[in-house]
């Protein structure tokens, strides 16, 4: 079997007709375009309300979401924070994780997350083949012992090992996909599609906030 059918096997989305039956439902249904966590899983943003997208640079479906997530992201009210995190499906896709945690370590993360998204769906980079991507790197101007040293460090590897354990922790089984508050997570092939999943996430968001309210509230009356 060709590897790009392999890796692909975990960000392929199917859209039924009974997902996008799912889509006109005014309230989402816990079960339906949404799961709960169980258990519910640590997040990192502090007292915000944690967005966390799981995605992989060789998906489409990621890639395709990219432009409509721009735009949420930056009217996201202030007591909510996004964050990417790579997903480790399979071993043919840490390489992928470990050139995230390489771009964050160089300070280029913001710089080259989309060049990189670009040039794997539109110029056919292989993200699972590491030299291709110090190829790549090098082209862009990135000096080449420095990326590779840092792609080669202990604390990429640390951080590749923490992603790979994420996302058995979150149970998900294709990207992308999206962990609000640790608590709810939501994917296109959930909700029917890309154009309904950040409606969704809208309403988990509110959903966090609500039960938050209300613990605290409890927590003012014992």
């Amino acid at each position: 079997m060709n590897i790009w059918r392999r890796v692909l096997i975990g960000c392929t989305l199917i859209v039924s007709t009974a997902f996008l039956g799912q889509a006109a439902h005014a309230t989402p249904t816990l079960g339906i375009e949404y799961v709960a966590e169980t258990p519910p899983q640590p997040t990192h943003t502090g007292n915000k309300i944690e967005v966390l997208e799981l995605f992989w640079y060789g998906c489409p479906h990621c890639y395709h979401l990219e432009p409509l997530l721009e735009p949420w992201v930056r009217a996201l009210p202030r007591d909510v924070a996004f964050r990417r995190m790579p997903a480790a499906l399979t071993p043919a896709w840490v390489p992928a994780v470990k050139v995230f945690y390489t771009m964050k370590a160089l300070g280029i993360l913001d710089a080259y997350h989309e060049r990189l998204f670009d040039a794997v769906q539109r110029q056919g980079l292989n993200i699972t083949d590491p030299d291709a991507l110090a190829n790549w790197f090098t082209a862009q101007g990135v000096n080449r012992a420095t990326f590779t040293s840092t792609y080669r460090s202990f604390a990429v590897a640390n951080e590749t090992l923490r992603a790979e354990q994420m996302t058995r922790a979150y149970g998900i089984d294709g990207v992308p996909s999206i962990v609000v508050g640790g608590e709810y997570m939501t994917s296109p092939a959930l909700t029917g599609g890309e154009d309904r999943l950040l409606p969704v996430v809208d309403y988990l968001i509110q959903k966090v906030r609500a039960e938050r309210a209300r613990h605290a509230s409890r927590g003012r009356k014992s």
